[in-house]
């Protein structure tokens, strides 16, 4: 029983982890780091615990479909997907993976994630000031345009060099 019950626990999570992020489709839940969990309950009801990238993250509906559909297509009949808020999503979590396949797909990947301090959070007014190289020809001589794109978790750019714009994943 108990090795029937971890096969089917890395069958289940290896079926979640190839879920697409309806936002950046070229990602899977597993490349972007926001699929935590899979276990199996003593009654067979299976559990993926999902974390949001941002709080209210309108993708998350969309993912925790995708996920429970893939999973009870494949013979799970009891699905159950948890949000787990804490510790809260991080762009370091996008495996290697899936930053190599966002700079191939043209958006160019969060850079480190700022360190946050326990306790208070200190407020700084002053701008950010980054480089986001290019990931159509690797220059850095490139500049914001907007701090938001077509989702909350991406800010636009241009590149001054070859032109093109680009979308960036925000370090969070």
């Amino acid at each position: 029983m108990v090795t029937g019950v971890l096969s089917d626990v890395r069958r289940a999570r290896h079926l979640a982890e190839q879920v697409p992020d309806p936002e950046l489709p070229m990602l899977t839940l597993a490349d972007l780091g926001v699929l935590r969990d899979v276990t199996i309950e003593p009654d067979g009801t299976v559990v993926a615990a999902l974390t949001p990238t941002y709080s209210g993250c309108p993708a998350m509906a969309e993912m925790r479909a995708g996920v429970a559909a893939r999973l009870r297509a494949a013979g799970f009949e009891r699905v159950r997907i948890r949000t787990v808020l804490d510790p809260p999503w991080t762009s370091d979590w996008i495996t290697p993976q899936g930053r190599r396949k966002l700079a191939e797909h043209g958006i160019a990947p969060p850079m480190t994630a700022p360190r946050r301090p326990t306790g208070p959070v200190p407020l700084d007014l002053s701008p950010t000031r980054r480089t986001v190289p290019c990931p159509q020809c690797g220059s850095a001589d490139t500049e914001e345009t907007s701090r938001f794109a077509a989702t909350s978790c991406k800010a636009l750019w241009r590149c001054r060099t070859c032109r093109e714009p680009f979308e960036y994943v925000k370090e969070i």
